[in-house]
């Protein structure tokens, strides 16, 4: 109950701001954004059909529901500058200070990094050991505002429920200083000691930069890629079990009415675990992994995507697969066709 208290009360307050400044964006602005997209991103389909068997006191009868697939806007990932400054108004008027609070109280003297500081900071010292395109980011990854509609629009048996809760931090970089800031234990696995293993992109040809180490710092020349790295990054962790940082699995609801096939965890360059819709500096209607091949462009994939604030926020989409439960047992399902196509 006090739990079911505690979300409403913060959905309350998340839509009675919304204000919006330059290098930010609110709820609404977020909402709006997602539903100019959803035709696009969506990618609705009935794609088979689920066999479950009801039965009575006298009788059992084998029951069908449609089986439908489509991606859904799970979380929106922000990638930010400085400590508990998230672009999203409504999670900075609310958790900014708290961020701050908990990361200089718990790590801020422990780090040899400035914890207030953070975006376009470079590490290193005088003449040739000065790396200037080592950047640090803060990164959020909160429930997208429309992800609880889904439990009511999953009644009608045409959309599936989201795994995620609206407004829910699932995670913050400031209360994972040590792994984020200091990548530890991030930098003794193999992915972080081999170049060519988790790339953004088609190594050796062309990449952004790894996955690995999942921290805030980046080497990478344009802003705009160096925060999408964090965001996939930061996905990437949300994702997946047992990772050794501070942060809550994005998993399915085990009380949900329907029969729900997870979108599983995030892979950069797979669009078929998830795709990014740009919010902000850019709004964009089109969903699309990272890793786009830009060396034929004069301005690069960066080109029209920088922000004077250095703040950027994107929609993760993630496909579902799902059908309503007509019966106490499931049988089996059959796809007519592979989802996502």
């Amino acid at each position: 109950m006090m739990r079911f208290l505690h979300r409403c009360g913060l959905l309350l307050l998340m839509w009675l701001s919304i204000v919006s400044h330059a290098g930010t964006i609110s709820t609404t602005e977020i909402v709006s954004q997602t539903t100019s997209a959803a035709l696009s991103c969506m990618r609705w389909m009935p794609v088979g059909m689920c066999f479950w068997l009801r039965c009575s006191i006298y009788e059992c009868d084998v029951e069908t529901s449609i089986k439908v697939g489509h991606y859904q806007p799970d979380a929106v990932v922000s990638s930010y500058n400085e400590l508990g400054a998230n672009p999203w108004t409504e999670i900075r008027s609310i958790l900014g200070a708290a961020q701050s609070s908990a990361a200089n109280g718990l790590l801020g003297s422990l780090l040899a990094v400035p914890i207030e500081s953070a975006g376009n900071r470079t590490e290193g010292g005088q003449g040739n050991k000065d790396h200037r395109n080592l950047i640090f980011r803060e990164t959020d990854v909160i429930g997208h505002p429309v992800s609880s509609l889904s439990e009511i629009l999953a009644g009608t048996g045409y959309l599936c429920e989201s795994e995620t809760t609206s407004f829910y931090p699932y995670f913050m970089s400031s209360l994972d200083a040590l792994s984020w800031r200091m990548e530890i234990p991030e930098m003794f696995y193999t992915a972080s000691l081999i170049p060519g293993l988790r790339e953004i992109g088609n190594w050796p040809a062309q990449t952004w930069g790894g996955v690995y180490p999942r921290t805030g710092w980046t080497t990478q020349a344009e802003e705009p890629k160096a925060a999408a790295i964090n965001a996939q990054r930061a996905g990437d962790i949300v994702t997946r079990s047992g990772q050794p940082h501070i942060y809550d699995q994005i998993e399915s609801s085990s009380s949900s009415d329907q029969r729900i096939w997870s979108p599983g965890p995030l892979v950069e360059d797979d669009p078929a675990t998830g795709e990014w819709q740009m919010l902000l500096p850019k709004p964009e209607s089109t969903c699309a992994v990272f890793g786009t091949n830009d060396l034929a462009s004069a301005t690069g994939w960066g080109g029209g995507r920088v922000d004077e604030e250095g703040d950027y926020a994107w929609n993760l989409w993630r496909p579902y697969q799902c059908c309503e439960k007509e019966g106490q047992f499931f049988l089996f399902d059959i796809n007519w066709i592979n989802y996502p196509p």
